[in-house]
């Protein structure tokens, strides 16, 4: 993909020209979406004009060498030092940075190093190219999803009472992996009963009983994208107040992925969800925002709820998931991973979302 990462490059060259001469890129995640390299010890320099250095220690370098051959490379330990040195070097008198990423002892060592080189904030410019995936992205995200779905429904025979919370995240992360999964892409959530109240709840050794919900939160990770799905399934036969709880969220769901269309607000796709759940009652029960964006890190831009603003455009993935929790009850969230296009969003996830009852 060395086309590609070029154009990146020459995108972010044409976004900081104005402001500076050359920009240091410190966020790893950056720096993979700008050169292919995923390391955790790798900077890059992009100048104004284009051309780039990337720097990264001995344990990247024959790595870097082959999948980034057209890159100046320079092998050091301490990699944003390097590059501050080139970028002297080469000229460079106003150099912009992460600010939101570097430390500030980092910043004022780097600053120390050569008076010449002024260093100003770049800003969120590469979150803000990676907010539109190009359709190569989106097809890791859908081979994420589909690793995802496959996993969901090999393990949901498994699922019953007995099973602890823990013995269902492990066999589903095993199964992803099987299947294909680079890893999991966030750490599985499996809650379970009153647990299900509790949104990020860690699978502990609750045993599922009949008459609990069990909502399961997770994804796969391929070629360094993310999924990311949630559904909530009935042990045994639902109470009236679980269905009713149930279909509400899905009902909200469902208004969310609707909503979700190139030029809607963020605050309106939140809304869509928000204010039918605010109708029935459950407005305090749902804390959370209704969806973020997904790409190489599982929480990116857009980020979707009631205090935040922006656009979505085409070609953005992001979620919608919706949840209501009730403390000491339990609780129910449904989430699915979908792509912004102008026709309607694309589903990536496609595990049904009916109320199945294990």
């Amino acid at each position: 993909m060395s086309d590609q990462h070029q154009r990146r490059r020459g995108a972010l060259a044409a976004r900081i020209a104005a402001d500076a001469d050359a920009v240091l890129i410190t966020k790893p995640v950056n720096v993979r979406y700008l050169t292919g390299l995923a390391s955790s010890n790798a900077a890059l320099l992009v100048a104004a004009g284009g051309a780039a250095v990337l720097a990264t220690d001995s344990r990247y370098a024959g790595t870097a060498a082959r999948i980034c051959p057209e890159l100046d490379l320079i092998v050091e330990r301490a990699t944003a030092e390097a590059l501050t040195a080139r970028a002297a070097a080469d000229g460079v008198r106003r150099l912009a940075f992460e600010a939101h990423v570097m430390t500030v002892e980092k910043h004022s060592a780097l600053a120390a190093l050569d008076e010449r080189v002024a260093f100003t904030p770049a800003g969120h410019r590469v979150e803000e190219l990676r907010l539109v995936k190009d359709e190569d992205e989106i097809a890791l995200l859908r081979e994420a999803c589909a690793i995802s779905d496959r996993a969901l429904a090999d393990v949901l025979p498994s699922i019953g009472p007995g099973r602890t919370e823990r013995e269902i995240a492990v066999a589903l992360d095993r199964r992803m992996i099987d299947l294909g999964a680079d890893a999991i892409a966030f750490d599985t959530i499996v809650a379970a009963g009153p647990n299900g109240a509790i949104p990020h709840h860690r699978p502990g050794d609750r045993a599922l009983e009949r008459g609990d919900m069990v909502t399961i939160d997770f994804g796969a990770l391929r070629g360094g994208y993310h999924a990311d799905m949630t559904r909530t399934f009935a042990i045994g036969e639902p109470a009236a107040w679980q269905r009713d709880v149930y279909d509400l969220v899905l009902r909200a769901q469902l208004a969310a992925i609707a909503a979700a269309v190139p030029g809607a607000e963020t605050t309106a796709v939140d809304g869509a969800a928000r204010d039918l759940v605010k109708a029935a009652g459950h407005g305090d029960d749902f804390p959370h925002g209704v969806g973020h964006g997904v790409g190489l890190e599982i929480h990116e831009a857009p980020l979707m709820g009631y205090d935040r603003t922006g656009k979505l455009m085409d070609r953005v993935p992001v979620t919608a998931e919706p949840g209501v929790y009730l403390a000491g009850r339990g609780g129910v969230r449904i989430e699915d991973t979908l792509v912004v296009r102008p026709g309607g969003p694309e589903l990536l996830t496609e595990t049904t979302k009916d109320l199945l009852v294990l």
